[in-house]
């Protein structure tokens, strides 16, 4: 089955992320490290891995900034790790469809990888084997309120324009992106997460022979495409 990417991001960024002390300034310091989680807890290494992933984490952080999208992100840190705001994290994400999945395909009867009109928005609270959830669930449950609801909704939409118009410059698709989100005094920032686990990007043109961003089983994969991505940041 390969890296659990696809559905389970925040629970793979655990594999990748760690949460350092704060400093004496009290920020957020954030570590990625070398190795990914595959299926039965086994870690795919790949060298450099983690300073590539904070390299193209703090590229696409500070590009969003230029769009006066609210970000927690500060600076890099010794290569590997990124400063923060503080902040409280929320536990789900939303995830932003712009082809249609396996399992959008299969309930509504479309071809899977076709293009959608308009984006779809998922949220996902990774507590679960199925971890989709609705809006209504966070607020009965007082996981967040309406109102950050749909001031989250209108970053995701913000982020996901300014994307799709950078990576069709540089002739490719961005087929997904995934959006957490934190707090600090009362405002709501966008904390990820702009790596190989929540963007999946298909260049145009690959004759099939490309790796799958949905399905990178293997270190050899997971560096191509990390690079792949690496290489887009200053294309």
């Amino acid at each position: 089955m390969g890296l659990k990417f696809y559905n389970n991001a925040l629970i793979n960024e655990e594999a990748v992320k760690k949460d350092l002390p704060l400093d004496d300034q009290n920020y957020t310091l954030l570590r990625y490290s070398d190795y990914l989680l595959a299926d039965n807890n086994r870690k795919v290494q790949v060298k450099d891995l983690g300073s590539k992933f904070a390299s193209i984490n703090a590229f696409f952080f500070d590009y969003l900034k230029e769009y006066h999208i609210p970000i927690s992100f500060l600076k890099t840190q010794n290569g590997s790790s990124l400063k923060f705001v503080k902040h409280v994290r929320y536990p789900f994400f939303i995830k932003i469809l712009n082809v249609i999945d396996k399992r959008t395909a299969k309930i509504f009867g479309k071809k899977e990888g076709d293009l959608l009109n308009l984006p779809v928005f998922e949220i996902h609270y990774p507590n679960g084997k199925d971890s989709l959830v609705t809006e209504s669930h966070l607020i009965t449950f007082d996981v967040c309120t309406n109102e950050d609801l749909k001031l989250m909704n209108r970053i995701c939409s913000k982020v996901n324009a300014v994307l799709k118009f950078y990576f069709e410059r540089r002739t490719a698709l961005l087929s997904e992106v995934i959006c957490c989100f934190g707090k600090s005094d009362e405002k709501i920032y966008l904390v990820d997460d702009f790596t190989p686990t929540s963007l999946k990007i298909i260049p145009q043109n690959t004759d099939g022979k490309w790796v799958d961003p949905y399905n990178l089983n293997t270190s050899a994969d997971i560096r191509k495409y990390t690079d792949f991505l690496l290489n887009m940041t200053s294309a």
